[in-house]
This record gives structure tokens, C-alpha cells and sequence, in this order.
């Protein structure tokens, strides 16, 4: 397990100032980079406070962790609303598909369920860091009502290709299952991939 910072209480603009610092870091060594992002309704509001500042979108792709299997105008679609988003700053949005060949990340940004899963990685689909396929279609069970479809997740290892890792994670809920994962007191999806990670993580909670 590689070193897991904590920060507790930060609002939107501070984490958004945090990745803003983080990807213009990235973007000093490089020409162009890549970074995985989730969905949910968590990251919109810190989405439209990046696309809002500086950065230099147009050297920046934009992968989503994961998407549900429906029409990128459907509003379950993840890449749809990350696409409305950031495009209009430039950056490249690439929408997951089976077969795709996920690049190295600057940074990956999860979230995490409160019942452990990262990306669509569901505790029953048994996600392995060892996994031989960078994406997966799966199928949560027990589908979650507000959004019964079918997904296309990145699996453990193309997430951990990364420099650096952070989750934003709401809810005491949510942060027990954390600290679980943490101290080995369960084995749930985020705590697989805690322990596999090498890369920097923070979480803000």
C-alpha cells in the first residue's frame, strides 16, 4: 500500500484549486497528459469550477473511469455530462469502449460507494488488481434503482497506471468504509485497490 494522505474538510473550490495545482505540475513535464475522472454527482460542481480557471484543457484527455452502457445524451451517461463540461475548455473527452487501450494517467480521481465499489467495480464483479483487460462490461447486483444499466468500468490495473491517485469521498458512511479499507478490515473493492496501489494517494473526505 502506497502513502495515503487524508484531508478532512475540504469544500469544491479547495479541491479544485488542489487538482488545478496537481495537473499544471503534471503539464510542466509533459506536453500532453491524461487523467481519469468519475461520475456521480460529486465531481460536476468541482468540473465546472476547472473548466472555469486556467488550465490548458486543449493538452489535456479526459477519460471517464466508467459509464453507463446508454446514449451519451441520456442523462445517466457520465461522459455526456463530463463532455458538456470540459470540451468547451478544450480538453478531449474519450469515451470508454470495449476494447480500448487506456493510456498512462498523470492522475486518476475516484470515487467510492458506501458499499465499497470504485468506478463500476461492484463488490460481485470481484475486481482483481491482476485483471488481464484494462476495460470490463459488468453488471452490478444489486443494480442500483437511479441507474439500472449495464456498465463499462476501467479495471484495477489501467486505474492504478497513474502518477498519482485521489478520491472524494462524502459521508460517514462512506468514510468508515475508508478507514476499513485502510486498516485491512475488509476486503471490498477500495480496499483491493489500496493495497495494490504504489502511486501517491489522497483522500479528501
Amino acid at each position: 500500500m502506497s502513502t495515503i494522505k487524508i484531508i478532512e474538510g475540504a469544500d469544491d473550490s479547495a479541491i479544485a484549486a488542489w487538482l488545478t495545482e496537481r495537473l499544471e505540475r503534471a503539464l510542466s513535464h509533459a506536453s500532453t497528459i491524461a487523467v481519469t475522472v468519475p461520475g456521480g454527482s460529486t465531481p460536476f460542481p468541482i468540473f465546472d469550477i476547472l473548466a472555469g480557471g486556467a488550465l490548458p484543457w486543449g493538452r489535456i484527455a479526459v477519460w471517464p473511469g466508467d459509464d453507463r452502457i446508454v446514449a451519451e445524451d441520456h442523462p445517466a451517461s457520465n461522459v455526456g455530462k463530463i463532455r458538456a463540461r470540459l470540451e468547451p475548455a478544450g480538453a478531449t473527452v474519450v469515451p470508454l469502449e470495449e476494447g480500448a487501450r487506456p493510456p498512462h494517467f498523470a492522475l486518476a480521481w475516484l470515487g467510492m460507494g458506501a458499499d465499497g465499489h470504485i468506478a463500476s467495480l461492484f463488490p460481485n464483479t470481484d475486481p482483481q488488481p491482476d485483471d488481464a483487460q484494462p476495460v470490463r462490461r459488468l453488471r452490478p447486483d444489486p443494480l442500483p434503482p437511479e441507474a439500472p444499466f449495464d456498465r463499462l468500468s476501467l479495471t484495477m490495473p489501467a486505474l492504478l497506471d497513474s502518477d498519482e491517485i485521489v478520491f472524494v469521498i462524502r459521508g460517514a458512511d462512506k468514510r468508515a468504509v475508508l478507514d476499513g479499507a485502510i486498516a485491512g478490515a475488509h476486503d471490498l473493492p477500495i480496499a483491493r485497490f489500496l493495497a495494490a496501489s504504489r502511486a501517491p494517494v489522497t483522500c479528501f473526505c
